[in-house]
Protein backbone atom coordinates (compact mmCIF):
# COMPACT_ATOMS: atom_id res chain seq x y z
CA UNK A 1 0.00 0.00 0.00
CA UNK A 2 1.24 3.45 -0.77
CA UNK A 3 1.10 6.38 1.63
CA UNK A 4 -2.20 8.21 1.12
CA UNK A 5 -2.66 11.95 1.26
CA UNK A 6 -5.90 12.66 3.13
CA UNK A 7 -8.04 15.75 3.70
CA UNK A 8 -10.55 17.05 6.22
CA UNK A 9 -13.24 15.44 4.06
CA UNK A 10 -11.92 11.84 4.09
CA UNK A 11 -9.73 11.70 7.23
CA UNK A 12 -12.29 9.96 9.48
CA UNK A 13 -13.07 7.37 6.82
CA UNK A 14 -9.39 6.65 6.12
CA UNK A 15 -8.53 6.17 9.82
CA UNK A 16 -11.61 4.17 10.84
CA UNK A 17 -10.45 0.60 10.10
CA UNK A 18 -7.37 -1.24 11.28
CA UNK A 19 -4.10 0.36 12.33
CA UNK A 20 -3.41 3.74 10.71
CA UNK A 21 -0.45 6.05 11.32
CA UNK A 22 -1.45 9.64 10.51
CA UNK A 23 1.35 12.11 9.79
CA UNK A 24 0.31 15.73 10.39
CA UNK A 25 2.81 17.77 8.35
CA UNK A 26 3.38 20.86 6.18
CA UNK A 27 5.56 21.42 3.09
CA UNK A 28 7.66 24.12 4.83
CA UNK A 29 8.45 21.97 7.90
CA UNK A 30 12.09 20.76 8.07
CA UNK A 31 11.55 17.83 10.48
CA UNK A 32 8.53 16.78 8.36
CA UNK A 33 10.86 16.47 5.35
CA UNK A 34 13.30 14.46 7.47
CA UNK A 35 10.66 11.96 8.60
CA UNK A 36 9.11 11.45 5.14
CA UNK A 37 11.70 8.90 3.89
CA UNK A 38 11.46 7.05 7.22
CA UNK A 39 7.69 6.73 6.74
CA UNK A 40 8.23 5.54 3.14
CA UNK A 41 10.54 2.77 4.43
CA UNK A 42 8.08 1.72 7.13
CA UNK A 43 5.26 1.72 4.57
CA UNK A 44 7.25 -0.65 2.36
CA UNK A 45 8.23 -2.97 5.20
CA UNK A 46 5.12 -2.97 7.41
CA UNK A 47 2.26 -2.52 4.95
CA UNK A 48 0.48 -5.66 6.23
CA UNK A 49 0.33 -4.16 9.73
CA UNK A 50 -0.28 -0.44 9.21
CA UNK A 51 -1.61 2.07 6.67
CA UNK A 52 0.16 5.44 6.63
CA UNK A 53 -1.71 8.62 5.78
CA UNK A 54 -0.44 12.21 5.53
CA UNK A 55 -2.47 15.32 6.31
CA UNK A 56 -1.19 18.76 5.26
CA UNK A 57 -2.10 20.93 8.27
CA UNK A 58 -2.04 24.16 6.23
CA UNK A 59 -4.75 22.88 3.91
CA UNK A 60 -6.72 20.86 6.48
CA UNK A 61 -6.86 22.93 9.64
CA UNK A 62 -10.19 21.49 10.82
CA UNK A 63 -8.78 17.98 11.39
CA UNK A 64 -5.53 19.28 12.89
CA UNK A 65 -7.56 21.40 15.31
CA UNK A 66 -9.86 18.53 16.21
CA UNK A 67 -6.88 16.49 17.42
CA UNK A 68 -5.11 19.43 19.08
CA UNK A 69 -2.08 19.35 16.78
CA UNK A 70 0.14 22.28 17.83
CA UNK A 71 3.55 21.10 16.62
CA UNK A 72 4.51 19.24 13.48
CA UNK A 73 5.30 16.62 12.62
CA UNK A 74 2.75 15.02 14.91
CA UNK A 75 2.10 11.33 14.35
CA UNK A 76 -1.14 9.88 15.67
CA UNK A 77 -1.68 6.12 15.68
CA UNK A 78 -5.30 5.09 15.20
CA UNK A 79 -6.75 1.65 15.86
CA UNK A 80 -10.23 1.20 14.39
CA UNK A 81 -10.82 4.95 14.49
CA UNK A 82 -9.53 5.64 18.02
CA UNK A 83 -6.23 7.37 18.84
CA UNK A 84 -4.08 4.84 20.71
CA UNK A 85 -0.71 6.62 20.63
CA UNK A 86 0.98 9.87 19.66
CA UNK A 87 4.50 11.14 19.03
CA UNK A 88 5.63 14.67 18.23
CA UNK A 89 8.73 15.62 16.27
CA UNK A 90 11.19 13.58 14.27
CA UNK A 91 11.44 9.95 15.37
CA UNK A 92 13.97 7.33 14.25
CA UNK A 93 12.65 4.38 12.28
CA UNK A 94 13.13 1.95 15.18
CA UNK A 95 11.01 4.08 17.52
CA UNK A 96 8.16 4.21 15.00
CA UNK A 97 8.38 0.46 14.37
CA UNK A 98 8.18 -0.17 18.12
CA UNK A 99 5.17 2.15 18.36
CA UNK A 100 3.36 0.29 15.56
CA UNK A 101 4.28 -3.18 16.86
CA UNK A 102 3.03 -2.26 20.36
CA UNK A 103 -0.50 -1.90 18.92
CA UNK A 104 -0.45 -4.36 16.01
Amino acid sequence: MAIKHVTDQNFTEETSKGLVLADFWAPWCGPCKMIAPVLEEIDGEMEEKVQIVKLDVDENQETAGKFGVMSIPTLLLFKDGDVVDQVIGFQPKEALEDLINKHA
